[in-house]
């Protein structure tokens, strides 16, 4: 789903709240929010005085509680920025009704995170009602080893949560023309096929600060194609699809993961 999300903890939360009721009056089974879907995102890479930085929030605040109440059996998806230790993360957070499935901290970061952000050191999948999931954040995508050490974790979903600009440098004149749109839409293409596995893409909407996001929130099959997008507006990228059976069709012949030499690869 693609959506814009401020500030406010509370504002966001009930945001989070009504379309989590929207898509599970649709049918909705897994729903992936943007990244710094509490709070919002930074204004600028290196220039976190022009909007703050995003509040922090214990991994155990009551918010996850609420949200994962408003879950109920669908599996969600959101992020924020998390204390933890006297530091803090760019975290992702899996809920249902049940509670946390699980959790990610974002590993890769572009220069101007680090006045906001500590750097998470692993990549895990876990299981979940639609199927085994793992999470990227943002960058994380961009890195094929990310994607591909879920798959071979067993990930049949991948859920991409960002909060992807356009350029800064080289604005192009409408966002689908935008050369980080055309890469926002090749990672979550490739990252899909070269692994056989499902991505769903979330993204921003709207603008923070300097920055203008892209939206292109999307669902693709295991062998690239994109299935559902939102475009450049808000809203939700919605598909249904048999996740196992689709894994498995694309994996019939040619199974990438199977036919690894990580050994010719050092």
């Amino acid at each position: 789903m693609a959506a814009h999300f401020g500030r406010d903890v509370d504002t966001c939360a009930a945001k989070v709240e009504a379309i989590t009721a929207d898509a599970r009056a649709r049918g909705v089974d897994l729903l992936v929010f943007p990244d710094a879907t509490l709070g919002g995102y930074l204004g600028g890479f290196g220039a976190v005085g022009e909007t703050g930085l995003p509040p922090a929030l214990a991994p155990d605040d009551a918010v996850f509680d609420r949200l994962a109440a408003a879950a109920g059996p669908a599996v969600v998806c959101l992020a924020y920025r998390e204390a933890a230790g006297g530091e803090f993360f760019n975290s992702a957070v899996c809920l249902t009704g049940d509670g946390v499935l699980g959790r990610h901290r974002k590993v890769h970061q572009p220069a101007g995170e680090l006045a906001a952000y500590a750097a998470g050191d692993a990549f895990a999948a876990f299981d979940t009602p639609v199927g085994r999931l793992g999470m990227l954040v943002d960058y994380d995508k961009t890195f094929p080893e990310a994607g591909r050490t879920l798959a071979r974790d067993g990930a049949q979903l991948l859920a991409c949560l960002s909060a992807w600009p356009a350029s800064l440098t080289n604005r192009a004149p409408r966002l689908l023309q935008d050369r980080q749109s055309r890469l926002f839409d090749l990672y979550d293409c490739a990252r899909a096929a070269e692994n056989q596995v499902v991505v769903v893409s979330a993204n921003q909407t709207g603008t923070m600060g300097r920055l203008r996001f892209l939206g292109q929130s999307k669902v693709v099959g295991p062998g690239g194609d994109v299935l559902a997008r939102t475009w450049a507006k808000a809203g939700l990228a919605v598909a249904e699809l048999d996740v196992a059976g689709e894994v498995a069709r694309a994996r019939l012949v040619l199974s990438h993961l199977r036919e690894l030499r990580p050994e010719a690869y050092s």
